[in-house]
This record gives C-alpha cells, sequence and structure tokens, in this order.
C-alpha cells in the first residue's frame, strides 16, 4: 500500500471518531457529526500544497502580506453518500462551486452505474477535491475519475478524500489512476462476498440519512 500519492491519516483524534463511527450504537446525528469531523481534518490535510497569491493589506496596526488560495476550487460529491463530506470542505472552501456526480453499484455484477452528472460542458475550475465516504472495490472512484478526467481536469489535480478504504479498493484506483492523490483516514484488510468492507462501517449512505430499515 505505500505510495508518496498515498496518504493515511495516523492521528489519534481521527481515529477516536473512526471507532465510534464503526459501532452500530451509534446515532445518524452522531454518524453524520464523524463524518463531517474527519471529513475537515482530510480537507486541511490535503489541501497543504495548494498554490498561494500575495496580497497588501492593513491591520489596525499596520500594513501585512496576506494570502489567498489560487486554484479555483471544485468538490465532486459521488451522490448519495458523498454529501456526508460536503458541508465539511465548504467550511474549507466557501466559493468552492460543487458537482454532484450520481454513481451507483449495481449489486449483483458489483460494477459501476452512472445516472447523474452536474458537470457543466467545460471546466470551470482548476482543482477537484472528490468525495466518497467509502472505497470498497474501488470501481465507483474509478467511475468518477473517468468522468473527471474526460471532463478535462488532469488526474494530478484531482485529489481523492474518503474516510475509509479497503486494500483491494484503493489498490485498483491506483493501478487505473497513479497520477490521483488519495487521501484517506484508515484502511482496512478485507472486503467481503458482496464488496462490502470489512469491519467497515455498513453502509454509509443508509447511517447518514436513517434509511437502514427502509
Amino acid at each position: 500500500m505505500a505510495s508518496e500519492k498515498l496518504h493515511v491519516l495516523a492521528h489519534p483524534i481521527v481515529n477516536a471518531r473512526l471507532s465510534k463511527l464503526r459501532r452500530m450504537s451509534t446515532t445518524p446525528k452522531e454518524f453524520r457529526e464523524g463524518i463531517h469531523d474527519i471529513s475537515l481534518i482530510l480537507g486541511i490535510e490535503a489541501s497543504r500544497d495548494l498554490e498561494e497569491e500575495t496580497f497588501q493589506g492593513e491591520t489596525p496596526v499596520g500594513p501585512f502580506t496576506g494570502s489567498l488560495i489560487k486554484p479555483e476550487i471544485g468538490l465532486a460529491p459521488i451522490l448519495r453518500a458523498g454529501m456526508g463530506m460536503t458541508d465539511a470542505l465548504l467550511n474549507l472552501f466557501p466559493a468552492a462551486r460543487v458537482y454532484h456526480l450520481g454513481i451507483y453499484r449495481e449489486k449483483v455484477s458489483l460494477q459501476p452505474v452512472e445516472y447523474y452528472s452536474k458537470l457543466p460542458a467545460n471546466p470551470t475550475v482548476e482543482q477537484v477535491f472528490l468525495l466518497d465516504p467509502l472505497i470498497a472495490t474501488g470501481g465507483t472512484a474509478c467511475a468518477a475519475l473517468n468522468m473527471i478526467t474526460e471532463w478535462g481536469i488532469p488526474v494530478n489535480q484531482i485529489k481523492l478524500l474518503c474516510v475509509l478504504g479497503s486494500q483491494d479498493g484503493l489498490t485498483r484506483v491506483q493501478a487505473e489512476f497513479p497520477g490521483v492523490e488519495i487521501w484517506v483516514a484508515a484502511v482496512d484488510p478485507h472486503l467481503t462476498s458482496n464488496g462490502l468492507i470489512s469491519p467497515g462501517l455498513g453502509d454509509t449512505g443508509d447511517r447518514l440519512y436513517n434509511t437502514l430499515k427502509e
């Protein structure tokens, strides 16, 4: 799993939040809060190398040289679970454009099916943060990366942020898109026969939006 493009967070706060997310007793409200908190930390860590531009300003005491984030930022949450990460990233990038991507995994074949894209005809941003809480088989993430690169964003200008990934899924993403930068809170070793991360978190969308029993 070692790669200069793969960054696994090793932070006590993240570990504690993730442990709470794993528990079956965690309420939907607590689950949403945990996803938000981890996403915020992922966003901060993943944005360390963003290019800055300077400006001259005045404080009440005197002049200063300030900085602004130079690239135009886009957020691409994969529906529906990626929406749980979006507000945290909007806290960091309030002016970011949000491009929803609709992709679901067919239950039998486990292959991704694209059903919605809010990407405009031509790119309007320079850097994209792709948001997907779970990377299980890696198929959905790869489908989304295909959509974004075909839209015209170079793969080295895309950062994939996920709360939890499987070893197999992350390996697949790296094999198909070796230039993409991946930030993940933790990595689990196994996938079940029906493509679920083990021990994992369960269905993130259902746990975010309280639809487990529907």
